[in-house]
């Protein structure tokens, strides 16, 4: 008996994000902004190619509170509201999504990532393999024999070892790990002053969060006072970065599967946001459409590759350069060649497992 194709997880929010951030501001001719969208059903379509045989399912998050927001009432708090040209894509992006023929999901009162959780246990369960399509650290504690982890903007998988390798402790440990160096992002206290390294020098030590408590008067210097102040807040921690993988669906694992495509409905949503290589693609390219091909987006993370781009941007004729900017500047992109962009993060919200550069360090570059 054949093993059945494994089911593919998108976490959609991550990857509206990153594309928002990453791509060149792509616009059509109207003016609507296009490159979350372009970028988002880009990597579907590549995620489609990859797994023929396997359902792809895009998750969002839905608008509004969630369960966390009654543990916690200052839970995102400190986010900065989302920039006006990527909220205007949300429902276009959603509708061009199900004109594709994915199931989209977007359940009220949950995160997407709880909702994925919820799936990949019930897969497997089933005995399906899923693979989970994100660059969202958390959801690195559902990693195990029958769920791996996929970055597609960066070609990286992550099964139990790779867990280990990437943070330094087991997927059984991470919400153990995230829960000790809380989230600024997310605004959820931790330990202060732990970071990554402190978390797993002590979870090595103690084994686990509850470890790491009943030993907190072992552990000395400040970070030792911080940990023992921190005690009385740790379980609710724990409990945030929890991804709840037993939310009450309307829907079934087996209710997931492709939809038909209505391939004229597809081609004037193509045309409307003059996305000619997919028209292309589907066999009815049009002329007057706006060319934009494939976008190759590296990041620059380090000060090797500044100095790279820099070098690059020096001996281009002529390059585009966008700020990417909030109520402060998150990153800064840069097109050398219509297929070739590079982005800088800053100050990146959504890249909290990528390491980003401080502005000083481009000022100097």
């Amino acid at each position: 008996m054949s093993q059945p194709s494994p089911l593919i997880l998108v976490d959609g929010s991550s990857y509206l994000f990153r594309a928002f951030y990453a791509l060149p501001d792509l616009r059509t001719a109207r003016g609507q902004p296009t490159g979350a969208i372009r970028g988002v059903i880009s990597m579907l379509r590549k995620l489609q190619n990859d797994y023929p045989g396997s359902c792809v399912v895009a998750i969002f998050d839905a608008p509004g509170k969630t369960f966390r927001d009654e543990i916690f009432e200052d839970y995102k708090a400190t986010r900065p509201s989302m920039p006006d040209d990527l909220r205007s894509q949300i429902e276009p992006l959603h509708e061009l999504i199900e004109t594709m023929g994915f199931p989209l999901l977007v359940v009220p009162d949950v995160e997407a990532d709880d909702v994925i959780g919820t799936l990949a246990t019930q897969a497997t369960k089933k005995g399906i393999d899923t693979i989970i399509s994100t660059s969202d650290k958390d959801l690195a504690q559902l990693v195990n024999p029958h769920v791996t982890l996929m970055d597609t903007m960066k070609n990286e998988f992550l099964d139990n070892s790779g867990v280990v390798e990437k943070f330094g402790v087991r997927p059984d440990r991470i919400i153990d790990y995230l829960a000790l160096m809380g989230d600024k992002v997310d605004n959820i206290p931790g330990v202060e002053k732990c970071g990554p390294k402190t978390a797993v020098k002590w979870l090595n030590e103690y084994d686990s969060l509850e470890g790491v408590i009943e030993n907190a008067d072992a552990v000395g210097g400040k970070v030792g006072e911080n940990l023992r102040e921190a005690i009385p807040w740790l379980p609710r921690s724990y409990e945030l970065a929890t991804v709840k993988c037993d939310v009450e669906l309307s829907f079934d694992l087996d209710d997931l599967s492709p939809n038909e495509v209505d391939g004229e409905l597809l081609r004037k949503k193509f045309e409307e946001f003059e996305f000619r290589t997919f028209l292309d693609q589907l066999g009815h390219g049009t002329t007057d459409a706006v060319e934009t091909s494939e976008v190759e987006v590296s990041l620059i993370a380090d000060t090797a590759a500044l100095t790279n781009l820099v070098e690059k941007l020096e001996s281009s004729e002529q390059f585009a350069v966008h700020v990417f900017a909030g109520r402060e500047v998150a990153g800064i992109g840069f097109a050398v060649e219509p297929s070739e962009a590079y982005y800088i993060p800053l100050n990146h919200e959504g890249l909290t497992d990528q390491a980003q550069l401080g502005k000083e360090e481009c000022v100097r570059a």
